[in-house]
């Protein structure tokens, strides 16, 4: 299925395949947009970066498979499982940042992070069995929009810090930084909105991103360091799983946590790709939101495969989703594509020299556009939810989960809030918060009227 515009109006729904050409293009699109937190997750936890590149895009070959290609979604390292993982890696003196974790640590880690994978498989049979409205209880509109807000809003640091080249211990930016970056910014957005039919007006964000690299290398920004120092191929450094039931207890109940997460993907997907089929005027209804527990499972089986060859756990990015929503390009042949390619670039050195070699500004220019249309797909959430927000319970629990998520994510050092000696992950903390306070708040404490 290749149709791709009706009246005016481009996009590919999900089971439709853009020509081969137009598929290795929005697929490059779809990692580079990945590339830089995924790979971020390696560095802070110790992992090896090819490995973890490696197993991003096989974990998402499996899950598009597990799931039978019906959720487009884009499997990439999870920034909620960070610090579990490190008190495993770490060990005493703690993770030195691009330094890889002795092998052994990182085996125990890769237990529990196989163990997590199994919650979620466990909580997707769980939906499916008992039936997806009796979650929705729990995990309602008020919930899942606003941790969608807190998801996006909560990267707006590191993306401004990263497009202006802070220095924190100066308290200065740097003018070709700043320059390359709004570059970026503006150009995305520019081709975004103007350029809506053909092929073009289905890569903004890589023509955005390659005009900001071309400048930036005319400042001198781009390093080709070690582009031909290693060799053309060169495998990834696979670990096999050490069990160790420390891992497992430290790093299992992150899954439970993510679970929120999920959810409000699965809504912003469901609410994005119909809009693009009511607008094609497609009669075919892709019922996306109601794919909880499928999308769960995969999930898992996600954490699990990449677990077994060393890489990190994961989720469905929303940096991916976010380029989704802005080209209307939902196709999960592109996904499985950028997948197999991503294989690819962890065998070939120089490729990924290349990949990593894109500048911060750039990365990040692009970075203030795409962070913020997932906080505005939480917006989207709650308004075509019909949330009423003169409720004074809707209120009450999105609220909590704005300030928990956001001012943990800011207040605090990576947005770990320290709660005595353990250091708590805001968004899953405020996500967590935001169910009990839901559950609390549904409780009917009027006694009944005696007869």
């Amino acid at each position: 299925m290749q149709h791709t515009k009706t009246q005016g109006v481009s996009g590919y729904l999900p089971d439709e395949r853009p020509t081969a050409g137009k598929l290795v293009l929005f697929a490059i699109q779809q990692i580079l947009v990945m590339f830089p937190a995924t790979v971020m997750v390696a560095l802070l936890t110790g992992f090896h970066v090819s490995t973890t590149i490696f197993a991003s895009g096989f974990a998402t070959l499996c899950f598009l498979f597990v799931t039978k290609g019906k959720i487009p979604l884009y499997y990439g390292s999870s920034f909620s499982y960070i610090t579990a993982i490190v008190g495993i890696t770490g060990g005493v003196g703690g993770i030195t940042m691009g330094v890889n974790a002795p092998d052994e640590l990182i085996s125990q880690a890769q237990f529990g992070i196989i163990a997590s994978g199994f919650v979620s498989i466990l909580a997707g049979i769980i939906v499916n069995r008992f039936g997806q409205d009796k979650i929705e209880k729990f995990l309602p509109p008020t919930v899942t929009g606003s941790i969608a807000i807190i998801i996006g809003l909560s990267l707006a640091g590191s993306a401004l810090t990263g497009a202006l080249g802070y220095d924190a211990a100066t308290n200065t930016t740097d003018t070709h930084s700043i320059i390359v970056a709004l570059v970026t910014l503006i150009s995305t957005i520019l081709f975004s909105v103007y350029v809506k039919n053909g092929v073009w007006g289905q890569v903004p964000i890589l023509l955005g991103m390659a005009i900001g690299y071309v400048l930036s290398f005319f400042f001198g920004m781009v390093s080709f360091e070690g582009l031909f120092d290693q060799s053309f191929v060169q495998v990834p450094h696979f670990t096999l799983p050490t069990p160790n039931m420390g891992a497992v207890w430290a790093i299992m109940p992150i899954a439970i946590a993510t679970i929120p997460e999920s959810t409000a993907h699965l809504f912003q997907l469901d609410i994005y790709v119909n809009n693009l089929a009511k607008k094609r005027r497609v009669t075919k209804k892709y019922n996306i939101a109601d794919k909880l527990g499928l999308n769960l499972i995969g999930d898992g089986i996600g954490d699990i495969v990449s677990s077994l060859f060393g890489g990190p756990a994961g989720t469905n990015y929303g940096e991916n989703i976010s380029t989704m929503a802005i080209t209307n390009n939902f196709s999960v042949w592109v996904l499985g594509c950028a997948g197999v390619i991503t294989m690819l670039i962890s065998f070939i050195s120089p490729l990924s020299t290349l990949v990593n070699s894109v500048p911060s500004p750039v990365i990040n220019g692009a970075g203030i556009y795409l962070f913020g249309v997932i906080g505005a797909q939480g917006i989207a959430i709650i308004i075509n939810k019909g949330v009423d927000l003169f409720d004074s319970k809707n209120l009450a629990i999105i609220a909590t989960i704005l300030i928990i998520g956001l001012g943990g994510s800011f207040a605090f050092p990576n947005g770990m809030i320290p709660v005595g000696n353990t250091p708590l992950p805001a968004i899953a903390t405020a996500s967590i918060f935001g169910i009990l306070l839901n559950i609390l708040l549904s409780i009917d404490f009027k006694s009944k009227s005696p007869q």
